[in-house]
């Protein structure tokens, strides 16, 4: 590839742009049964991933047993912390080739790499398989979300983005609730007991993955990266075919809106241009994404990896019992999203984002104060971070939305890879262990601070938003960010 592209730097002037008559064709399709079927197979990627989580936590103390796996609990952490290795691994490896190879082909990839670890998963004889599974398995993971979001931002039309992506995103507890349900399940000695019901759990996640990759099979090619590389016939024909599925269902389609010209972006950029955008030319959207996907990561991993022993070491909840409380922090996690998202494209992206994250921060902090004062049971506690988080799981779906939508498409999910790994591997590891001393503390003071030192990461990321953040409501990718 050239070091200086046309339109780059030091190039010639810029070519037109092939693309505006493919943004404005996609732009202008009514909602239909095929942006439901791309959604409903690209978006899974978060239940697994909320299946996975869960399903290890819930599973975790079975492990320990002399006839399962006898692990210790060091081991069982190594494991999560294997797992979140993976994720940012995979992230930053398949986020690279989804700019260079192209969505379709990764987001297939990936799915068949998450697959046939979680199957391997359920067969392993021993603490250094088992590790080695768990790498794997976040390795399909991460590289998922790179390939996933960066595709649905570029099949879905402009005026829906915002609410299909903070929906799609919080589609995470749905796993977690189907991975809460599963153990309580499977682990049941009336259906098969410890010793199977965990290897059981696995099996059925690769089995879900496997019929997901034969629906994935029919998701065509993005068509903004297609033309991105050169190939606009191809994208031609494949946009062919999608407004004959839609209007077979949704008669006659409108005509496609005018659209301004923009230069054209031309193949996988260098990681010097990819540096050059996010450090100089458009350095305070990564400032402003850096700061929400780092709070975010902090604010939700402090809680949900702490939550079992919040309930067992201060409400003295029995082990067995407290997959029952992922129940209502799943649902409050969920129906954010689905009952906010809607705002997000109608009062703007700048202030929602900034509204939720600083409601976020205040309700955990208010949640931090009535723990201390032991206002709250363990039923209280749990439908109080119900409600905390019915605000912060739509605040951490904005953070993958925007990391999605203002940076140039040729470098889209290499850009989600890239802010994915660093706030997953600072949140993601530092919290759970700054946490897990605080509890060791048996002291609720301590936890309460933990909580505050969240809510003001928080609350800071959310006035940093409010100032800076881009208003993308609406708007068609290539005016939100211009090719590199």
């Amino acid at each position: 590839m050239p070091s200086a592209p046309p339109g780059a730097p030091g190039g010639g002037a810029p070519p037109p742009d092939s693309s505006p008559g493919i943004t404005a064709r996609l732009d202008r399709l009514p909602w239909s049964r095929w942006h439901w079927r791309v959604v409903i197979a690209l978006g899974i990627a978060w239940v697994l991933d909320g299946l996975e989580v869960t399903l290890v936590g819930s599973v975790g103390s079975v492990l320990e047993r002399p006839d399962t796996l006898a692990l210790g609990a060091a081991q069982v952490g190594a494991a999560g912390s294997l797992y979140i290795g993976g994720a940012v691994a995979g992230a930053l490896l398949f986020g690279r080739l989804a700019d260079r190879l192209g969505r379709k082909r990764l987001f297939l990839l990936t799915l068949a790499v998450y697959g046939a670890a979680t199957l391997a998963t359920a067969f392993a004889p021993g603490f250094g398989f088992f590790a080695c599974c768990r790498f794997l398995t976040g390795l399909g993971i991460g590289g998922e979300y790179a390939a996933i979001n960066s595709a649905i931002d570029e099949l879905v039309p402009a005026r829906v983005r915002g609410r299909v992506n903070l929906a799609i995103n919080g589609s995470f507890w749905l796993g977690a609730a189907l991975g809460a349900g599963l153990a309580l399940v499977l682990l049941d000695p009336a259906v098969l007991g410890p010793v199977a019901g965990w290897r059981a759990g696995f099996a059925l996640g690769a089995l879900l993955a496997a019929a997901i990759l034969l629906v994935r099979r029919d998701v065509p090619e993005s068509p903004r990266w297609l033309a991105a590389h050169g190939r606009a016939d191809e994208a031609g024909r494949i946009l062919d075919a999608i407004e004959a599925r839609v209007a077979a269902e949704r008669g006659p389609l409108p005509p496609p809106a005018a659209a301004a010209a923009h230069a054209a972006p031309r193949g996988t950029p260098t990681f010097g241009q990819v540096a050059d955008v996010l450090l100089h030319r458009l350095r305070r959207r990564s400032v402003v994404a850096l700061a929400l996907m780092v709070s975010q990561a902090f604010f939700y991993n402090a809680i949900f990896f702490t939550y079992a022993l919040v309930l067992t070491r201060f409400y003295g909840v029995p082990e067995g019992r407290v997959a029952l409380y992922i129940f209502p922090f799943a649902l409050g996690n969920v129906l954010g999203p689905l009952l906010l998202g809607p705002l997000f494209d109608s009062w703007g992206r700048r202030r929602m984002i900034g509204l939720t994250y600083v409601l976020s921060g205040a309700a955990l902090a208010a949640t931090g104060l009535a723990f201390v004062e032991g206002w709250l049971d363990a039923r209280g506690q749990a439908l109080a971070w119900s409600a905390v988080f019915f605000l912060a799981s739509a605040a951490a779906s904005s953070a993958y939305l925007t990391v999605s939508e203002v940076f140039p498409l040729e470098m889209r999910a290499l850009a989600i890879s890239l802010f994915y790994a660093v706030g997953t591997g600072a949140g993601g590891f530092a919290a759970p262990w700054l946490f897990g001393l605080l509890i060791d503390s048996g002291s609720r003071m301590a936890v309460a601070a933990g909580y505050g030192v969240g809510a003001v990461m928080v609350v800071a990321a959310g006035l940093l938003a409010w100032r800076h953040a881009v208003d993308a409501e609406r708007r068609p990718l290539e005016d939100i960010a211009g090719p590199v």
